[in-house]
């Protein structure tokens, strides 16, 4: 496990900050968290190089830009041989619909949020596609109806 940096109340007030807003300019930022520009960029560059920050994004509306459906899928393989897992997580970050993978524990050895732009799209992509693989065993859906709630990131208070 990577051991956890020490951040100090600036670095913690940075990264509230570039949560919310991305795309604020580096004077801004700087004017938010009292800091002068040059030494607020270092901060931000040095948690850009540590990792803490990953990436930049803009997050878009998906209705907006015709996709309708999204939904989750408890994907059950054959086999947990690590080597099966790997295989698995490489076929995924290989599909363009799956917006999500992740290892999960349970009844089910992952968990998928897919997109499409409809419901025959959507359907094509389980059964073509997903349960298609050869070390799928099950696959359960859910439909996803509402999303009340969306805050990627972390509770930065």
């Amino acid at each position: 496990m990577p051991r956890r940096l020490a951040l100090d109340p600036t670095d913690w007030k940075i990264l509230k900050h570039l949560q919310e807003s991305g795309r604020m300019t580096n004077v801004e930022l700087a004017n938010r968290v009292g800091l002068s520009p040059p030494p607020c960029l270092r901060r931000v560059q040095a948690l850009e190089e540590a990792g803490v920050i990953r990436a930049y994004r803009a997050v878009l509306d998906p209705a907006k830009l015709g996709f309708e459906v999204m939904l989750f899928a408890l994907v059950g393989l054959k086999s947990q041989a690590e080597a099966e897992l790997e295989a698995f997580e490489s076929r995924a970050r290989q599909w363009p619909q799956v917006r999500e993978c992740h290892a999960i524990s349970g009844e089910a050895d992952f968990i998928l949020k897919c997109i499409a732009a409809d419901l025959p799209a959507m359907q094509e992509f389980v059964i073509k596609q997903l349960t298609a693989q050869p070390n799928v065993e099950h696959v359960k859906t859910m439909l996803i109806l509402r999303e009340s709630k969306y805050e990627p990131g972390v509770p930065i208070a």
